[in-house]
């Protein structure tokens, strides 16, 4: 039987957006499934006392902003620190993702959700928009209208509140989340200490 992980982020998020691929990539490579969890997290920050970014001390926004640059250099991955629908809800389109994963598996998933995360980080793209959500996931070869028709669905949210309530038990407080072996790991910069436990 293969090992899971279990992945919690938000489409919103450029620190999942940085380690997305190379996630999908190493868990193909080590023979681990992964479970995309989609989740809501303001409440998230709720439960644990984080802060949304407009909250932050201005010091801690202008770090970060250094930081995401650093990563993309490092990466290269093309990302714009500074995007122009950012801050943006990520709440359809976690719920498209959602969607995608219940009609049509984790994998088809994951590439929604990384073209996604990539139009908010390197194509300037408002993922809060029905329409361009419906050309991205057009670009995957999805239908779109269908599975923003399915993300209205109660299924759906029933997904979307059991992820995030599944976040709070983990004690998730980040995005990216990964959950292996009852081992938690939080953010991309902690890939390498993921795939090591992958490796055992």
């Amino acid at each position: 039987m293969s090992k899971v992980c279990q992945y919690f982020f938000g489409a919103h998020s450029p620190w999942a957006y940085l380690g997305h691929e190379r996630l999908v990539a190493m868990a193909r490579r080590h023979g681990v499934r992964i479970e995309i969890k989609p989740c809501d997290l303001s409440n998230v920050f709720g439960v644990s006392g984080g802060l949304p970014l407009a909250k932050r001390a201005p010091q801690r926004q202008a770090y970060r902003l250094v930081e995401l640059a650093r990563w993309s250099e490092y990466l290269e991955i093309p990302l714009q620190p500074q995007p122009p629908f950012f801050p943006v809800s990520p709440e359809l389109a976690n719920k498209m993702i959602i969607a995608a994963r219940i009609a049509l598996g984790n994998d088809i998933a994951l590439a929604l959700a990384g073209a996604i995360m990539r139009g908010v980080w390197a194509e300037e793209k408002n993922i809060a928009d029905e329409a361009t959500l419906a050309r991205i996931a057009g670009g995957c070869g999805l239908d779109g209208a269908v599975l923003l028709k399915s993300a209205a669905t109660g299924i759906v949210q029933a997904e979307y509140e059991r992820n995030t309530a599944e976040a709070n038990a983990a004690s998730v407080f980040g995005s990216p989340w990964y959950v292996l072996d009852g081992e938690n790991f939080w953010g991309q910069d902690r890939l390498d200490f993921l795939e090591r436990a992958m490796q055992k």
